[in-house]
């Protein structure tokens, strides 16, 4: 039987009694990071990388059971050797080693490619089987280079100031938000976090972390609490939930934006009204996917999360890999 396979609950190594990601409640969870979809409630006990803890205590409550190790250490579990790389996705994301008896295998989980100067960038492992993502894993998925956007962002903001004009921009809680707050011009005005981006910042920061200058705006957003003009100057940054929340109650004129991988495809309409969407992801475009996998020397690789089927067809045809769908390739006889 292989080292890992996949199950109802997710992907598992039984000589190690561990799940990576898993679904529902385990006994050992390891989490390659504290986003919803991958850190649920409930596990026993976690184990994940040293800088998530803090946001993993932060979402799934103070008092779980959890262990972290840093970047290349490795615990031993049942002869297995279990280590963590760098995924370059959030901060204290991570992509799982797995070894044993020679077998060599790496869960990515979510992962970006671009160094982005926040997060420790994505370090290729090499390995025997390789799992992968495809969020956005078709051709017409390319970035731009981080900096461009950001240039684009500050213009953007920067005329929406001259215009008396407050600016909005949504971005996810973790990940997504301080990215986008490392990198504004504080020349411009404050950048006022909501109050679920504010507790992040806080966890982040106290384990080295640095975003800049940054108003937490739990407290209501009193144009009189800001300088340079007050909030006709500022960018709010906000998870996409809170633009319909009271928070955003006695603007009288601002202008919203995201910056989503999805603005690529002008999927903007499904995240409500906005005035302009910024193409920046946390996930890897179509050239880091196919360099990512490539770099691992992998001779099976298993795709997930996304167009995993059109992704794996071209690491077939293309490249010639032994490539197809994790949850098809992956499962285990007895379909756990």
């Amino acid at each position: 039987m292989a080292l890992v396979t996949y199950t109802d609950i997710g992907f598992y190594c039984e000589r190690a009694d561990l799940y990576i990601d898993p679904l529902r409640k385990v006994s050992k969870a390891l989490v390659t990071h504290a986003h919803s979809d991958h850190a649920r409630p409930g596990m026993a006990h976690y184990l994940c990388h040293t800088d998530g803890i803090g946001v993993l205590k932060l979402r799934l409550g103070r008092n779980i059971s959890v262990q972290g190790l840093g970047y290349g250490e490795v615990v031993v579990l049942n002869g297995v050797e279990v280590s963590l790389f760098p995924a370059g996705h959030v901060p204290g994301s991570a992509q799982v080693r797995l070894s044993y008896g020679g077998e060599v295998w790496v869960i990515a989980g979510d992962y970006k490619t671009e160094a982005d100067g926040l997060s420790p960038a994505f370090e290729p492992v090499r390995c025997h089987h390789f799992v992968t993502e495809s969020t956005f894993g078709l051709p017409i998925f390319q970035w731009r280079p981080q900096a461009e956007v950001f240039g684009d962002i500050n213009a953007w903001w920067r005329g929406n100031a001259e215009r008396g004009i407050t600016s909005i921009m949504l971005g996810y809680s973790l990940g997504k938000a301080q990215r986008i707050i490392k990198y504004l011009d504080r020349g411009v005005g404050d950048v006022v976090c909501y109050s679920t981006i504010s507790e992040t910042n806080r966890v982040l920061e106290a384990v080295g972390f640095d975003f800049g200058a940054w108003v937490d705006g739990a407290k209501g957003l009193d144009a009189a609490n800001y300088r340079n003009g007050g909030l006709s100057q500022a960018m709010l940054v906000c998870p996409p939930a809170a633009i319909k929340s009271p928070w955003m109650m006695g603007l009288e004129r601002f202008a919203v934006a995201n910056c989503s991988g999805w603005m690529a495809v002008k999927k903007s309409r499904e995240w409500g009204a906005m005035d302009q969407g910024f193409v920046l992801s946390d996930h890897a475009d179509w050239p880091q996917l196919l360099g990512a996998v490539l770099a691992t020397g992998a001779e099976n690789v298993y795709v997930t999360h996304g167009f995993s089927e059109a992704f794996s067809r071209h690491l077939r045809v293309g490249y010639g890999l032994n490539a197809g769908v994790a949850e098809v390739m992956m499962r285990g006889d007895e379909g756990r």
